[in-house]
């Protein structure tokens, strides 16, 4: 789709406008708080503010977090309609609702907590603290939302952020970062607690992978940025790829699995990572799940349209298949357009059966396409699903009634997150308990992040005094 340049600067000049609403010790004009025309300023500005909120009360960071909540609430659908715009990718109302998710139940303060030991010998705690200033990357396919919910989590933990954002995204992604230090500003914090350069590049990202006064790295994106900060000496978070597949066994309660993975796998055009990216089907019930995705607004792609499809979203580069971005994210009623399949309004999901090594069930696509896998029993399923999970220990998902199969599987695949008996998106909160957020990081082991991942933890001993008992 090409970008209509007009449209997108008349969304960002509404954020704006929405933004400054009343924040009258914010810079004015239109110029974006906390967005450098230089890295090392930025990263300068950066430190300066997170050497003045460290000292702060938790009070004054959480005062800093409720404004930031509400001015999200108030731009959810700016957000959105310039994230849909800028990138190409996703759905505006699903993104409006992952913006009130993030607002709504990201963690703030109340995440850290302190341990306390007392005895004859005194007293000891151990309390978390701050990185200082973290450098974060953030995706085109839920770039604000990241920004915005790493943000909240960094601040209530007392740190400052340098952002680099993915070029593809950075309008959207630059009106989160003004929007958090026009919050700041507006309740008597410092500015530039968020901060990015105007024009991000491959450079800028260097520049801040290896500075100095960068403490921590957390990336969240694709295998090839995930691997540069885990080799860039620094500690370092990765949030990577995944391609969970959700198995459905013969216990399971089909009608409701067929339309669990459906609303799962459509949510936002497949663009979350931890979406159902392809199923893993027991023969026995495989012809039933397939009708009750059709009544859900599946349509099924014949094997001629299959075809041109791994011709139109796949494209070769260098001798291999790679993900053709201008399909990213994108609905399904537009992909069958591209290959010259008419839909209607309804059609939500792409749906075919394949084997486990097809090209479109093998390959993470981030597209409502689902390729189903039929096998004959639910140990062929385990195996399948570990195959095609391509051991990311990202995210997997399951339909059964069968505690011992549940627990079979969960064992196998071992990720980081593992959805039962539900759509994929709740396990960010979203229809099921628990807290948001689009940094997982499965490949370095801390899960879903929020607060408490962006500390340190510090001991701190008083000797032969303060024990009471």
């Amino acid at each position: 789709m090409a970008l209509n340049e007009q449209e997108i600067q008349r969304i960002v000049r509404d954020v704006i406008n929405g933004i400054q609403a009343n924040t009258g010790s914010a810079q004015g004009g239109g110029q974006l708080m906390g967005i450098f025309d230089n890295v090392e300023d930025a990263i300068a500005a950066a430190k300066k503010a997170q050497k003045e909120i460290q000292p702060m009360p938790l009070e004054f960071r959480e005062k800093i977090i409720a404004n930031i909540r509400k001015k999200i609430m108030e731009n959810a659908r700016a957000f959105a309609e310039l994230g849909v715009k800028e990138t190409g990718m996703g759905n505006v109302g699903h993104k409006i609702l992952k913006h009130q998710l993030v607002a709504e139940k990201t963690p703030g303060t109340e995440d850290l907590s302190t341990q306390a030991w007392s005895g004859d010998r005194g007293l000891t705690l151990v309390e978390q603290g701050p990185f200082g200033v973290i450098g974060a990357v953030t995706p085109s396919t839920n770039p604000s939302e990241t920004v915005l919910c790493n943000t909240i989590g960094m601040l209530a933990a007392g740190n400052s952020v340098v952002f680099a954002p993915h070029p593809g995204a950075k309008n959207v992604s630059n009106m989160a970062i003004d929007l958090v230090n026009r919050a700041c500003v507006e309740v008597g914090g410092p500015a530039n607690l968020a901060v990015a350069v105007a024009e991000p590049s491959i450079e800028v990202s260097q520049t801040i992978f290896k500075h100095k006064d960068i403490s921590l790295l957390v990336a969240t994106g694709g295998p090839g940025v995930v691997t540069t900060v885990l080799s860039s000496g620094k500690r370092a978070m990765g949030a990577g790829a995944g391609n969970p597949p959700v198995l459905v066994d013969e216990t399971a309660n089909i009608p409701k699995a067929a339309e669990d993975i459906v609303n799962g796998c459509t949510f936002d055009n497949n663009l979350p990572c931890i979406a159902e990216k392809e199923v893993v089907a027991v023969d026995s019930i495989a012809d039933e799940l397939i009708s009750c995705m059709k009544q859900t607004g599946c349509y099924y792609a014949s094997d001629d349209e299959v075809d041109r499809l791994v011709k139109t979203v796949l494209v070769e580069k260098n001798g291999k298949r790679i993900l053709n971005r201008k399909c990213v994210g994108r609905s399904a009623k537009v992909l069958l357009g591209m290959i010259g399949v008419e839909a209607g309004p309804d059609v939500r999901c792409i749906i075919f059966e394949g084997d486990k090594k097809h090209p479109l069930i093998d390959t993470e696509l981030m597209m409502p396409i689902l390729g189903i896998v039929r096998v004959k029993d639910v140990d062929e399923g385990i195996e399948t699903a570990v195959e095609l999970e391509h051991g990311n220990r990202h995210s997997a998902h399951m339909h059964s009634t069968n505690v011992q199969n549940l627990t079979r599987y969960g064992k196998a695949l071992d990720t980081a997150i593992f959805v039962k008996n539900g759509p994929s998106y709740a396990a960010l909160g979203f229809g099921g308990e628990g807290y948001p957020t689009f940094t997982i990081c499965s490949r370095t082991g801390e899960g879903l992040t929020s607060a408490k991942t962006f500390t340190k933890s510090r001991r701190c001993v008083m000797c032969d005094a303060l024990c009471i008992r």
